[in-house]
C-alpha cells in the first residue's frame, strides 16, 4: 500500500453494501443467518401438484447429455460435505450440445403444456441452477398477440411469472390503452431463468433457449409479434441494428413456411429508466393498435 492509499478496518455497513451490490447480491432471502457449516434440517414433503409428462420423445432428447455433473466432494471433511450437498450443480453442457437439445426436445413438443414441461425438465441453461424459479409465460396462449421480452427480473423470479415487475406494470397499462390485457395477449421471454443481478444474457444463454421460445411462438401461432428490448429483437429477427435504430418499423419474423409480422419496441425497463422516449413507445403502440385493427385481431 503506498502512501496516498488508505485502509479502514473493520468496513463500514456503507462499505459491506456497495460491495455485494455490486456483486449482484439484491435481494435478502432470509430474517436470520443461517449457520452452512452444518447440515440442514430434513425438508417437509412438498405437495404434488399436477403435472404434464415429458413425452418419452422429449426425455430422451434431455437425456443423459442434459443431466449436470456429479459433485465432487471430498468425503473425508464433514463441513465440505454439507456444504457441497445445498450447493446447486454446475451443468456440464457445451454450448452446442445444449442448443442440440433443446431443439430436438422442443421439435418433440406437440402442445404448450408439453414445451412446458419440457423447459422445466431442462438441465442445459446453466441459469436454472441459480434461479428461485422457471418463469416460462402468462396470459392467453390462445391470443392473436405475443410479446416476447428477454429474461425475468428479480419479481418475475420470486412469483413464476413474465413482466409482473415495475416494468410489467408499465407493459399493462401500455397494452390497456390499446384495448389489450391478458385475455387477448400471450406474454413470454427469450430467457426462462433470471441472470444473477439482472445482468445481460451471455450468448450460450442464449443459444440453450433460443429453441423453445421459437417453438413456442410455433405452437401460439400468433398473427402479431412484438420483440420488447435488443435481445429479443437481435435473437428472433436476426437484426444487428440496435433497438433505438430498429423500433417502430415493421418486420418479418419467419420460421419455416410462416411468417408473421413483428415489430420491434423499446423495453417497458428501458423506459422507467429514460422516460423522456415514452413518446416514441406511444407512437409505437399506436402502430401496433392499426396493424391489430388492420389484421382484425
Amino acid at each position: 500500500m503506498n502512501a496516498t492509499e488508505t485502509s479502514d478496518f473493520p468496513p463500514s455497513l456503507l462499505d459491506i453494501a456497495l460491495f455485494y451490490t455490486e456483486a449482484g447480491v439484491d435481494e435478502a432471502i432470509g430474517e436470520q443467518p443461517v449457520d452452512r457449516t452444518v447440515a440442514p434440517p430434513p425438508k417437509p414433503v412438498a405437495k404434488q401438484q399436477p403435472a404434464v409428462a415429458v413425452p418419452a420423445a422429449v426425455a430422451a432428447a434431455l437425456g443423459a447429455a442434459a443431466q449436470p455433473s456429479p459433485p465432487q466432494v471430498t468425503l473425508g471433511s464433514g463441513v465440505q460435505a454439507a456444504l457441497a450437498a445445498r450447493a446447486p450443480q454446475p451443468v456440464s453442457l457445451t454450448a452446442q450440445a445444449a442448443e442440440t437439445a433443446a431443439t430436438s426436445a422442443a421439435r418433440a413438443c406437440d402442445s404448450i403444456a408439453e414445451l412446458e414441461a419440457a423447459i422445466r425438465a431442462f438441465e442445459g441453461c446453466g441459469l436454472k441452477a441459480t434461479a428461485t424459479n422457471t418463469v416460462i409465460a402468462r396470459g392467453n396462449p390462445q391470443a392473436r398477440l405475443m410479446i416476447v421480452g428477454e429474461a425475468p427480473g428479480r419479481d418475475e423470479d420470486a412469483q413464476g411469472l413474465p413482466f409482473v415487475g415495475e416494468s410489467g406494470q408499465l407493459l399493462d397499462k401500455m397494452l390497456k390503452a390499446i384495448g389489450r390485457d391478458e385475455s387477448n395477449v400471450y406474454i413470454s421471454n427469450m430467457l426462462f431463468w433470471r441472470p444473477p443481478g439482472n445482468r445481460d444474457p451471455s450468448t450460450e444463454e442464449i443459444v440453450a433457449c433460443r429453441p423453445f421460445i421459437e417453438r413456442l411462438i410455433e405452437l401460439v401461432q400468433p398473427k402479431v409479434l412484438v420483440c420488447t428490448g435488443k435481445f429479443s429483437t437481435a435473437t428472433l429477427l436476426g437484426t444487428t441494428q440496435g433497438i433505438t435504430r430498429v423500433r417502430g418499423r415493421w418486420h418479418d419474423y419467419t420460421r419455416g413456411d410462416v411468417t408473421v409480422p413483428a415489430m420491434p419496441m423499446l423495453h417497458p425497463a428501458y423506459l422507467l429508466r429514460q422516460p423522456g422516449v415514452k413518446r416514441e413507445a406511444w407512437r409505437d403502440m399506436l402502430e401496433l393498435a392499426a396493424k391489430l385493427d388492420e389484421l382484425g385481431v
